[in-house]
């Protein structure tokens, strides 16, 4: 029997604005396997990105409750999320979000010495050669190119070993020839280091590859099922 890694409880989440209510998840269950590769695909505004935040700690629901690896986070204090997001868990966003001021191998490196690894230098080299990057490693973000920040931004987010990893639209800025390179290192990571994979695109190519699809509609599950 698979082990469940993240697990979704009657989630939703919901905003006030003014005088009224606008409810961008509704009641959401749902469960995701240990080293499964998912996709959450729907039309803009369905709810991706609101449930990507969510189920990574990164934003707290209006009501439900959010299981990962075994422990309710929920309701845990700012500073428990903030360990937890850098030991457990791996984020690559649309817009790379590199530091500007630190290099390639610097930008990588950052959530390892965050926990004080003194591997973290290793670990870096090691990464950046397996996905090309090796002699650019000294360059700066703004001296890379859309496929090669988004590359660095994987290594960042994979440095830690997490045992989960969400993508937000990762492809969403680079051209078609980048976005299937980034797919591809997605996947082949995700299998070599057995880490679970969660990735919100629009993208029916991407989503044909994923082990299993999580369709969102109005913020409310409207199809669950295995590629």
């Amino acid at each position: 029997m698979t082990d469940t890694i993240l697990e979704t409880r009657e989630l939703a989440k919901a905003y006030t604005l003014e005088d009224r209510t606008i409810r961008i998840l509704d009641a959401l269950s749902l469960t995701i396997s240990a080293g499964e590769f998912v996709v959450i695909t729907g039309d803009s505004g369905s709810g991706k990105t609101t449930l990507l935040t969510l189920l990574s700690g990164l934003d707290r629901p209006t009501s439900g409750r959010v299981i990962l690896a075994g422990q309710d986070i929920t309701d845990l204090s700012e500073d428990h999320l903030a360990r937890l997001r850098n030991e457990q868990i791996g984020f690559v966003f649309q817009a790379f979000h590199l530091v500007p001021s630190l290099n390639a191998v610097e930008n990588i490196m950052f959530p390892a010495e965050l926990k004080k690894d003194r591997q973290a230098a290793d670990k870096a080299a090691r990464l950046l050669t397996r996905v090309g990057l090796w002699e650019r490693r000294h360059h700066f973000p703004e001296q890379l190119s859309g496929g090669e920040k988004q590359r660095v931004a994987i290594c960042r987010a994979l440095i830690n070993n997490p045992g989960i990893l969400f993508a937000d639209e990762p492809t969403g800025n680079l051209d078609s020839k980048n976005s299937e390179a980034i797919v591809d290192l997605l996947t082949e990571l995700q299998r070599e280091q057995k880490t679970t994979l969660v990735l919100a695109t629009h993208s029916t190519a991407i989503a044909g590859r994923a082990q299993r699809i999580i369709r969102l509609r109005d913020g409310r599950l409207c199809d669950l099922k295995r590629s």
